[in-house]
Formats: C-alpha cells, sequence, structure tokens
C-alpha cells in the first residue's frame, strides 16, 4: 500500500472554523485516515502499558495501531526498549505472539534472528558480503514515567521530558510504579478514531448518556463543583498526602504534547469510582485515606488515565481502521493487592466498564451521523474545551504549514 499525501488537505484545513467540530472528511476519507497514522499517531508518544507486564529478562507484549506493530521488551540489561515488528529482510512480522518470554526474536519467514537488543544475528545464505550490523530491528523511542511506559516510532518526537518532571511530584503519592494490571478490556466501535477521542475531551455528553457515572461524579456539572465541595475534598487530599496543585500544558515544544492534571470531587457518600461509593481495592502508594476525589491526567492527547484513591483506570482509542476504533480500558490496583482478597474483579470495573458500554454506543450513533452527506459541523459548547486543545494539535501536525 503506497502512501500519498491526501489531495486538497489544504483546502480542508482551511474550512475548519475555531470553536466548531471538523469538516466530514476528517472522519469518511481513507486517505485522511492514511496520513492520520503517519503523520499523527507515527509522530506522537503513545502510552502502551506498565513495567508490571515485562518484569523479567526478555519478557515482552506487542503494541499494534493501524498497521503499525511494536515489540515492547525487556532486554538483557534489564533496560525497556522497543522495536517495529518488522524484519528487515523483506518485511514479515518478527514477533507473531503477543505477549511471552524470548531468549531472542526469530522471524517465521526466513528465520532472520535478532537479540534483545534489536541487533542481527545474521542471515542464512546472504553471501560474503552481507553485514548483520546493518539490518537490526529499527528501534522506536521509549520512555518509562513511573512505571507508564510510552513509545515513539518519530524520528524526533516532541519534547515530553519538561512535562514529565512537573508532573512526577504530582503523582508520586499513588506510587504508579508499583501498580499491576487488574483487568483489560476491549471495546469496538465502528467510528474514526477522532470521534471516541473527542468524546473523552468532554464532559458536556456525560449528564445525558453516563447515568452511573454522573451520580457520582461532579465534572458531569460544573455548577455542582461549589466552593464547599472543592474545598472538603482539597482538605482531605492534603491529609491524605495529596497535592492539589493544576497542570494544564498545551502543546509543549510545538509538537501536539500536552498536559493536564486535574483532582476534582466525587459527590457526597462516594469515596472513590463504585457502584456504592465505597472503596473497591487497597489504597495507592502512601495515601493516608480517602479524599473523595479524582485525578485526570493526561500525558498528551492519547494517553488518558483517572485516578481514584484506590484504583487507577487508563483509556486509548486505538485506530485500526478509517472507521474503526478500539477502545482500549486498563485498570490497575497496587502491586501486592491479590484478586479476590484485597479486591473483587467485578465490583472494581463495574463504572468504567458500564461507562464504556455507553460510549461504545454515542461513539457509533455520532459516526453515522456524521457519515451523512448532510452533515455540517457544529458549534462547540464551553464545556467541549478540551475537543478545541485536541483539534489545534492535530491540525497543526498533520498539515503543519497550512
Amino acid at each position: 500500500m503506497s502512501y500519498q499525501k491526501p489531495a486538497g488537505l489544504g483546502a480542508l484545513v482551511q474550512k475548519c472554523q475555531p470553536g466548531f467540530a471538523l469538516p466530514r472528511d476528517f472522519y469518511t476519507r481513507p486517505d485522511i485516515y492514511q496520513h492520520d497514522i503517519k503523520t499523527y499517531w507515527n509522530e506522537s508518544w503513545i502510552w502502551v502499558g506498565h513495567v508490571s507486564q515485562i518484569v523479567e529478562k526478555g519478557a515482552f507484549f506487542l503494541f499494534e495501531y493501524g498497521h503499525e506493530s511494536i515489540i515492547v521488551v525487556r532486554d538483557g540489561s534489564d533496560r525497556v526498549r522497543a522495536y517495529l515488528n518488522v524484519c528487515r529482510h523483506r518485511g514479515s512480522r518478527v514477533c507473531v505472539e503477543h505477549q511471552g518470554t524470548a531468549r531472542v526474536f526469530s522471524c517465521p519467514y526466513h528465520a532472520w534472528t535478532y537479540d534483545l537488543d534489536g541487533k542481527l544475528r545474521g542471515g542464512r545464505e546472504m553471501g560474503p558480503d552481507f553485514d548483520p550490523a546493518q539490518y537490526g530491528l529499527f528501534e522506536a523511542h521509549a520512555r518509562v514515567f513511573e512505571g507508564l511506559i510510552f513509545i515513539s516510532t518519530g524520528a524526533n518526537p516532541p519534547d515530553i521530558d519538561a512535562g514529565l518532571d512537573q508532573l512526577r511530584p504530582l503523582v508520586a503519592p499513588f506510587d504508579l510504579a508499583n501498580l499491576k494490571l487488574a483487568h483489560t478490556a476491549s471495546y469496538p466501535v465502528p467510528a474514526n478514531w477522532k470521534l471516541a477521542i473527542e468524546n473523552y475531551m468532554e464532559c458536556y455528553h456525560c449528564a445525558p448518556a453516563h447515568k452511573d457515572y454522573s451520580r457520582s461524579h461532579s465534572l458531569k456539572d460544573p455548577a455542582s463543583m461549589t466552593d464547599e465541595l472543592v474545598g472538603a475534598m482539597q482538605d482531605k487530599a492534603r491529609a491524605a498526602g495529596l497535592d492539589t496543585t493544576e497542570i494544564s500544558l498545551p502543546e509543549q515544544s510545538g509538537g501536539g504534547m500536552n498536559f493536564y492534571f486535574r483532582r476534582y470531587p466525587l459527590y457526597s457518600g462516594y469515596v472513590t469510582g463504585s457502584k456504592d461509593g465505597t472503596p473497591v481495592a487497597p489504597l495507592l502508594g502512601t495515601l493516608g485515606g480517602y479524599d473523595g476525589g479524582t485525578t485526570d491526567l493526561q500525558i498528551g492527547v492519547l494517553n488518558n488515565f483517572l485516578i481514584y484513591s484506590d484504583y487507577v483506570v487508563g483509556y486509548r482509542f486505538v485506530p485500526t481502521g478509517v472507521q474503526e476504533t478500539d477502545i482500549q480500558v486498563v485498570w490497575m490496583v497496587r502491586g501486592d493487592a491479590e484478586a479476590g482478597r484485597d479486591y473483587d474483579p467485578d465490583t472494581l470495573i463495574w463504572l468504567w466498564h458500564e461507562t464504556s458500554l455507553d460510549d461504545e454506543r454515542i461513539i457509533r450513533v455520532n459516526q453515522e451521523g456524521v457519515n451523512s452527506h448532510h452533515f455540517v459541523p457544529g458549534p462547540l459548547s464551553h464545556m467541549e474545551w478540551g475537543i478545541q486543545s485536541f483539534y489545534d494539535s492535530y491540525l497543526g501536525m498533520i498539515a503543519p504549514s497550512v
């Protein structure tokens, strides 16, 4: 499949109006979808997993989006590395297992074999002039932040370190490095990935679309975030050992990278995100108690987390086709918590499972409407300011000269 820049992209970008939704073509055209993968996803930082998934040397897992496949592995030097899952011979996938432990990676097609550091051991019958040192696996950039693994396949990915440095002391009490995956779930939706991202970037839809979420989360109604409600949470947060500083850093270094950190209150009677408001797992990190709040954490538009006092939810909206997106949800608890003893998995996942089912439904019908040739982009609410922030970074990356 050859790549060509979408025809008329500059003119299409010029049609975009600040404060309005994007035109229909951004959600329906296959060539724009391919351009999205090449210029936005390949050039961004993507959260792919947690270090608890690859504890041993040689442990690996695959992360895939669009037509891309990435091998994430702990090498022989105990370093987390990432490689393009593309054989340097004729392009076959090298690793076909989704996860496991390996001493080497051997291509199933012609048996080119690579060490954990990506170097090619050798190629059979390649002749005396063949130099294996020239044909190691292509390496992707990798960063580990408090146990969270991020990768980028871009030659010069946006600066992530400056924002992470500001976030580090704020997330320290949660001890994210010592989490473990308690549950993962996938919610495929027949919609363009941008509609899924946009849905997450606003809570304008929360009250009408998420009845269960809205019983407990004040974000669904800004007017309900009274000084009294916020102040009570902040007092409890400080007593529990949390910093209530807020961070909003849009587009660091002009590369579409932004960072957001904000703790907001749950309604009275709820100490965490659960069906009845009661705890569902042991307190995270060094927390001394429940403050009745949750933290929205965003590390780039593509990487979103909610941090309660007793568990973390990570969200990814992974493109698999022009109108196919895999909503991936990951629940994490403290590393020493045991299912059945310290938490019940069904109770833990209830809220965000139900919320994700709601999201699948509303995103699906959103795409169905956008597919209409009569669709005209409408104005954004002030509660949808996050969508405009996404548009700004997205358009700046896919058409930087426009």
